[in-house]
């Protein structure tokens, strides 16, 4: 961003918002918003108890499994429909269809189907995650060129290694995109899991905070969530730009 011919950091629009966070919590303007500095003082306080690491061990549990379950189905189900018209057609539409759809009203279904617990939040963040990871792995393949098929096909590859060891690679970079943005979906799936049904975890806290009116903590623990969804995003994306060679090649 250039600004009167100099060139302003992307960071100093992040420092712009937290003055103004500051200068309106010191103002007491709303209960709700206390100052930026109070809720890093908390978050240094937070990381020290307790209660936050049991929190964090059992949040990160279920996102952990719940990402594994989404990567280790959506990939393979994505290159299926970018390879097999047939599985396209029966599957596109309710992939599309589950991928724009308002997914925070299933959840109460799945208490029913899966009652309290982890199981619940795991399949919370498994519904989040796996249609972009589909769609974008869907998307990598449909973007192989037929010539790299037929080229290994001609050197006597088996279909497993074109799999392997053609498609799955020239679309790879698709897939890492693909994998990053369902761990963003991922983070809110675990969060909207435990607060909506299992009040555990990470849920369980800001119920906490929230009930007394903590607001300190109650942004404290959201500061720390989204950090941490920030950096898993930005070392898949590091992963991404390792393998770009990838897609320059192709």
């Amino acid at each position: 961003m250039v600004i009167f011919g100099f060139r302003v950091p992307m960071m100093a629009s992040l420092l712009v918002w937290c003055a103004i966070w500051e200068i309106v919590g010191q103002a007491d303007l709303t209960f709700f918003l206390p100052p930026l500095s109070s809720v890093v003082m908390r978050i240094f306080s937070l990381v020290q108890e307790s209660t936050w690491h049991a929190a964090s061990l059992r949040t990160l549990n279920s996102f952990l499994i719940g990402m594994a379950i989404s990567i280790g189905a959506g990939v393979p189900l994505g290159i299926l429909m970018g390879r097999l018209r047939a599985v396209d057609d029966v599957l596109g539409l309710w992939v599309n269809v589950f991928s724009s759809a308002p997914l925070s009203a299933l959840v109460p279904i799945l208490l029913i189907l899966f009652g309290l617990g982890d199981r619940t939040v795991i399949v919370t963040v498994v519904l989040f995650a796996i249609w972009i990871i589909v769609l974008d792995t869907r998307a990598g393949v449909l973007h192989v060129p037929s010539s790299l098929v037929e080229m290994a096909r001609t050197y006597g590859a088996s279909r497993v290694r074109v799999y392997t060891r053609v498609i799955l690679w020239s679309a790879l970079p698709e897939i890492l995109a693909g994998i990053r943005l369902g761990v963003i979906r991922g983070v809110k799936g675990v969060v909207i899991g435990q607060i909506l049904i299992a009040i555990i975890g990470y849920g369980e806290l800001f119920e906490l905070y929230t009930r007394n009116f903590d607001m300190v903590s109650f942004w404290a623990l959201a500061l720390l969530l989204f950090a941490a969804a920030l950096l898993l995003s930005g070392a898949i994306e590091l992963l991404e730009k390792r393998v770009e060679y990838f897609a320059s090649a192709r």
